[in-house]
């Protein structure tokens, strides 16, 4: 399909922006390089920013920013509501997150990403007034089988039997919190075992959904804007998520519900979260992880790892690639 306007334009994201997309996570991550391990996790992330911008003006698309940085007062750069790519290409929402993982990045530990999703214009719920989610994400098999509102002791259950395997190889990932005590006990005593994340919950929903995975469910309270930005991933993998809101206190909870949220328990289904089936999401790894690898470096050349999954066609997609230093420096 092309635009009405008579140029070659798709109207809706195509594999062709996938691509271009992939190179604002490269720069992304390969500019937070310098900041792994040193302990300043705003510094890495404000690399992430600039690069992943400037590569982003540059894309042949017509992008509003529904997940980024912040408002526009509190981040100067990839804002909510900021305009990015050309303006030449298809409308589209875009979530952003140069880096997920600020502080696995400072601290030079594993599964830190750089992170782009996108979808149709107007498709991704802005839950941008309410900073938590809870939320249940399993691969195809828990798909009419598993249900957050369940105790999390028959989710394990109905999924063990869904998969065909014993309880006690289910493997749960949870953000090790002092909010997931009660979580990560009722998992333990259920019979399964647990990944505790220090931080990353975007890579620990992918990883529970991926065909073949080390782990078979995320469950927990992580950022509501990950929670977006892990749907449009699933519903390329044909997995299953649900949402529920989780305000902090009274006063953010009537800013979800002046804004038109749905609070008290209400459950987002994938299509709620993200309505359609046209998402694509595009990851490169800042550090080593589960589902790739990180930035290395040897000689004059850089490697980079990256995932691309579109779901109108159900495909993920790994992208290896070598970059000459000198084109970095």
């Amino acid at each position: 399909m092309v635009s009405i306007t008579g140029d070659m334009s798709p109207l809706h994201p195509d594999r062709n922006l996938a691509l271009e997309l992939v190179r604002a996570t490269e720069a992304a991550s390969i500019r937070a390089v310098p900041f792994i391990g040193r302990g300043d996790k705003n510094a890495a992330d404000g690399a992430a920013v600039n690069a992943m911008r400037a590569f982003l003006s540059t894309v042949n698309f017509d992008g509003t920013i529904v997940i980024g940085e912040g408002e526009k007062d509190d981040a100067p750069m990839l804002f909510n509501g900021e305009k990015v790519g050309n303006g030449k290409g298809p409308r589209c929402d875009v979530a952003v997150d140069p880096i997920d993982g600020t502080s696995l990045t400072a601290a030079g530990r594993q599964n830190a990403l750089s992170v782009i999703a996108v979808s149709d214009a107007g498709t991704m719920l802005d839950a941008s007034t309410v900073f938590y989610m809870d939320k249940l994400v399993t691969g195809p098999a828990g798909v009419g089988v598993v249900d957050i509102r369940l105790p999390i002791g028959e989710n394990i259950r109905r999924l063990a039997k869904a998969l065909g395997k014993p309880v006690d190889e289910i493997v749960v990932s949870v953000l090790n919190r002092p909010r997931h005590e009660k979580l990560i006990e009722d998992i333990r005593e259920a019979g399964a075992g647990t990944r505790l994340m220090s931080d990353g919950d975007v890579a620990g929903g992918i990883n529970a959904a991926r065909h073949n995975a080390r782990t078979d469910m995320c469950a927990g309270i992580g950022g509501s804007p990950e929670g977006i930005v892990t749907a449009c991933a699933i519903k390329a993998l044909g997995g299953h998520i649900q949402g529920r809101l989780w305000a902090r206190d009274d006063d953010e909870k009537q800013k979800g519900v002046d804004s038109g949220l749905k609070m008290d328990g209400y459950v987002y289904e994938a299509d709620e979260l993200v309505t359609g089936k046209n998402t694509i999401f595009v990851a490169t790894g800042v550090t080593d992880g589960q589902l790739v690898a990180g930035v290395s470096r040897e000689g004059g050349y850089v490697y980079t790892e990256s995932v691309v999954l579109r779901a109108a066609s159900g495909t993920l997609r790994r992208i290896s690639s070598e970059h000459l230093v000198s084109k970095w420096l």
